[in-house]
């Protein structure tokens, strides 16, 4: 068996839009998508994320 992957959970929020939530593998909450108003436009936010970033950048913003 391989290793244990996280997941992405789709929900509905208290104003009925549609949300995300990124789990880790041992089930912690990572990232939290913005609201969607259809399932179809939140599944879209998924496959961004999962296109744009696996090798994203991480840079440091001083304010």
């Amino acid at each position: 068996m391989g290793m244990p992957h996280g997941k992405f959970e789709i929900y509905r929020d208290r104003s009925g839009e549609y949300r995300f939530r990124l789990k880790a593998a041992n089930g912690q909450t990572i990232a939290i998508g913005q609201g969607y108003s259809s399932k179809a436009s939140c599944m879209k936010g998924i496959a961004s994320i999962r296109k744009n970033a696996p090798d994203a950048e991480v840079i440091e913003i001083e304010v």
